[in-house]
């Protein structure tokens, strides 16, 4: 069995071989309904992800399964339009294998996008949310078994794993270009099932402000491998009385909503990176 640094070397050599050479700076992993900020890169390089050695398949509509290399707003990147998730039945290692390939490609800095359901009091289905911090109630991790050096240290620090330079610049963002831009916790779960009532006034107990299914790994593994990662979640349901009914289909209307804010803000924000 391959180890996971040289399926990643394989699968960059590969993607450079068909980008003529491509050495992004910028990752994008953009969720459920968000993918059309990968249809916004200048002459794309696009890979569907069937043709990329050891890349798993994204099976969940809203996913479209495809990397996206070029350039955005003067800045190299790749984006990945479609995630994969841990309930589809992948371990930690597969979900989290697309940033270990932007480690290979040289990638600084990761921005990481959501659909999630809001729970604090103050969350509309629409808002925009930066992650400032999570809870990580999947209960696994990406980091778990033999640790090798080359990709990142055995007990890397999550203090900062949401950068708080990258966040001050994100919030100067939404102020220039008048888009809301609110703050808070993410706690991701396992899924696929959306949560009881119960569990959403546990989950606010504890301190989460949003709730989604994913981010987290990508984000740990992000840390370890000393990529800056900025976390953006689209509020797409709320969960503030019993009752609440919430469906797949509505996440991606709503997400249909709010993208001309989302592209609005997201292009500027990566403007206004310094890379």
């Amino acid at each position: 069995m391959k180890k996971i640094y040289d399926m990643m070397e394989e699968t960059a050599d590969y993607i450079r071989n068909e980008s003529d050479n491509f050495h992004p700076r910028i990752g994008l992993i953009l969720g459920s309904g968000l993918g059309d900020l990968a249809e916004e890169i200048q002459d794309p390089t696009v890979i569907p992800y069937e043709k990329i050695p050891h890349m798993p398949l994204s099976t969940v509509e809203g996913h479209a399964g495809k990397l996206f290399l070029g350039t955005l707003e003067g800045k190299r990147v790749m984006a990945y339009k479609g995630r994969i998730h841990y309930y589809e039945g992948y371990s930690m290692t597969d979900i989290t294998f697309p940033v270990r390939i932007m480690q290979a490609m040289g990638v600084k800095v990761m921005i990481v996008t959501n659909a999630c359901g809001g729970v604090r009091d103050d969350m509309r289905a629409g808002d925009l949310v930066l992650i400032r911090d999570h809870i990580n109630h999947m209960g696994s991790n990406p980091l778990i078994g033999p640790n090798d050096n080359r990709l990142g240290p055995r007990f890397p620090d999550m203090s900062n794993v949401y950068d708080r330079d990258l966040r001050k610049m994100a919030k100067e963002a939404a102020e220039e270009v008048g888009v809301e831009l609110k703050e808070g916790v993410y706690l991701a779960v396992t899924g696929p099932n959306y949560e009881t009532f119960a569990e959403t006034r546990y989950m606010k107990s504890i301190g989460a402000d949003t709730i989604g299914m994913s981010t987290i790994p990508e984000a740990i593994v992000a840390a370890h491998a000393g990529i800056k990662t900025l976390g953006m979640s689209c509020v797409t349901d709320v969960i503030h009385e019993v009752g609440t009914e919430v469906s797949h289909e509505e996440v991606l209307e709503v997400a249909a909503k709010v993208k001309p804010n989302f592209l609005k803000l997201m292009k500027k924000i990566i403007a206004k990176l310094e890379i």
